[in-house]
């Protein structure tokens, strides 16, 4: 699937490159607790005594991205006791994908040797933040230039990015089905306050500039990040769902609308909410000929055969 929204890409001359954030937590064997009993800071992000705690592991996992060639280039705690993230550097999307898939069995394999278990789990404790799967995103031409900066845009941004941004945002409802897949992300995605007092998850189809409130963040004047994807997203339908969305924004010149800079926890923006459940979501992902007719229909039949029978 991804292989083939690559290709589409490619006869438009954009090489789609991204970079994944897979946020986990660190847990006993059972699953029913975090590791670390010591963890327990209200606000907890970037808690380096709690990193340290698990240096050992935390370093065997660098080490390991550092020998694959994946240059990490950042490890911390994220924002729920027992949570944490590691990043490595952004390539073209189809070895992002390859790396997150093999990332998942890495961290499960070097923590089983330290007596842990793991958990990407889009919402594994009621209380605390969930785990995201944040996609940064950019096309490249084949002379290795990013079509998405220009120093004369909004933001350092080019139109060929907002038009990506806007098919992202016009179908954002359907994307949910493959970015949040189970009955577990819509405890994530329209989740309760938590512990530290933010969820970090979207609930809006809005953007924003530097602000993690909204679904869609623009960073800097390189790229988008999308917050929408949860842990349980698969690696490689993430990447080609989204393709396809980005790409419809561009052949259409969709518009994404203006941003919002509000913080959309305290101040509401005036946008669509995003489904409050799986069934919503599937019943959006029927309705989105475009993005259908981009994945194909015998895909998206088998795959919503496959996400009912999961989550019956």
């Amino acid at each position: 699937m991804l292989q083939r929204q690559l290709a589409r890409a490619a006869a438009l001359g954009f090489d789609f490159r991204t970079g994944v954030e897979p946020e986990f937590f660190l847990v006993n064997r059972q699953g029913t607790a975090i590791a670390d009993e010591l963890d327990q800071q209200t606000k907890p992000c970037y808690d380096q005594l709690a990193l340290m705690r698990h240096y050992p592991l935390i370093a065997e996992l660098l080490e390991g991205m550092e020998q694959l060639g994946w240059r990490p280039y950042q490890a911390d705690h994220e924002d729920a006791n027992g949570q944490f993230e590691l990043n490595w550097t952004f390539a073209s999307s189809l070895l992002t994908a390859d790396r997150h898939a093999f990332f998942r069995v890495m961290v499960q394999a070097v923590a089983e040797r330290h007596g842990l278990g793991v958990s990407f789990q889009p919402k594994p404790f009621a209380q605390l933040t969930g785990n995201g799967a944040h996609l940064h995103l950019s096309l490249w031409n084949s002379e290795g230039r990013n079509l998405f900066h220009d120093p004369a845009g909004v933001l350092g941004l080019s139109q060929l990015a907002y038009h990506f941004l806007g098919g992202i945002l016009a179908h954002a409802p359907a994307l949910c089905a493959i970015t949040n897949p189970t009955a577990n992300s819509y405890l994530r995605l329209a989740g309760a306050q938590t512990s530290s007092g933010s969820t970090w998850s979207p609930a809006w189809i809005s953007y924003g500039g530097n602000n993690r409130t909204h679904m869609v963040r623009i960073p800097d004047d390189q790229r988008l990040e999308l917050r929408l994807a949860d842990g349980a997203a698969n690696p490689y339908l993430l990447q080609a769902a989204v393709l396809a969305a980005g790409l419809d924004g561009i052949e259409r010149q969709l518009d994404p609308g203006p941003r919002c800079d509000a913080n959309s926890y305290t101040d509401p923006p005036q946008a669509a909410s995003l489904p409050r459940d799986l069934p919503m979501a599937l019943e959006a992902f029927a309705a989105d000929g475009g993005l259908r007719g981009a994945l194909g229909e015998g895909f998206s039949r088998a795959y919503e055969d496959l996400i009912q029978r999961q989550n019956p």
